[in-house]
C-alpha cells in the first residue's frame, strides 16, 4: 500500500477507536508505519490530513447512499431514502459515526460545519431535480433545512427512529406536513 493510502487508513483507524483528538501527526505516522516527514510531504498539515480523510470516506459513503436512493420515484421519496440511507452507512462506518461524538476536535462541532457541510449536502440532493424540476429554485432552501433536520436526528437518536422503518415514517411524515414543496 502506498504511504498516502496507509497514512489515510492509519487516521480512519485512529478516529475510529479513539476519536479526533487521538489523532496528531506523531500518532498517525506511528500507526502508519511511516514517518512524520512523510505525513506532511503527503498532506501539509494534521487539519489538511483529517479533512482529506474525511472527505475521501464521507465521498465514499455517498456511493453507498446513491445506490439506495436511485429507486426512488419521486423528490419526497427520494429525500427518506436519502435521510435513512445516511443514517444506515454512518452506523456501518465507526470513521463516520465519529463524526456524531462529542470532541473538542470533531469537525462536525467546529464554526463552518454549515458552510462545509452545505455544498456536500447539495451534491446529495441534486438527485431530486431530476424527479421534480421545479424544486431548482427552492434547492438551497431545502438543503440547508434538511442539513439541519437530518444533523437533529442523526445526533440525537431515540426509540422512535432506532429502526430504518420508524425513521423512514418519520421523515415521510414530516414532510408530508411541511414540505409540501417536495410533492409538486
Amino acid at each position: 500500500m502506498r504511504s498516502r493510502a496507509r497514512i489515510m487508513a492509519a487516521t480512519v483507524r485512529l478516529i475510529e477507536d479513539d476519536g479526533f483528538a487521538a489523532v496528531t501527526v506523531a500518532s498517525v505516522a506511528r500507526e502508519a508505519g511511516v514517518t512524520r516527514q512523510t505525513v506532511y510531504s503527503n498532506f501539509g498539515t494534521l487539519t489538511d490530513l483529517v479533512s482529506e480523510t474525511m472527505t475521501t470516506t464521507v465521498f465514499e459513503a455517498y456511493e453507498a447512499v446513491r445506490e439506495r436512493t436511485d429507486a426512488a420515484p419521486t423528490a419526497r421519496a427520494f429525500v427518506v431514502e436519502l435521510v435513512v440511507a445516511a443514517r444506515a452507512v454512518l452506523r456501518d462506518r465507526p470513521v463516520l459515526a465519529a463524526l456524531l461524538r462529542p470532541d473538542p476536535h470533531n469537525p462536525v462541532f467546529e464554526a463552518d460545519m454549515m458552510q462545509r457541510a452545505v455544498p456536500a449536502a447539495r451534491l446529495a440532493l441534486t438527485p431530486i431535480l431530476e424527479r421534480s424540476p421545479g424544486l431548482a429554485r427552492h434547492l438551497d432552501e431545502i438543503t440547508e433545512m434538511l442539513v439541519r433536520f437530518a444533523l437533529s436526528l442523526l445526533l440525537f437518536d431515540s426509540d422512535l427512529i432506532a429502526t430504518d422503518e420508524g425513521l423512514r415514517d418519520l421523515v415521510d411524515r414530516w414532510l408530508g406536513q411541511t414540505v409540501t414543496l417536495l410533492d409538486t
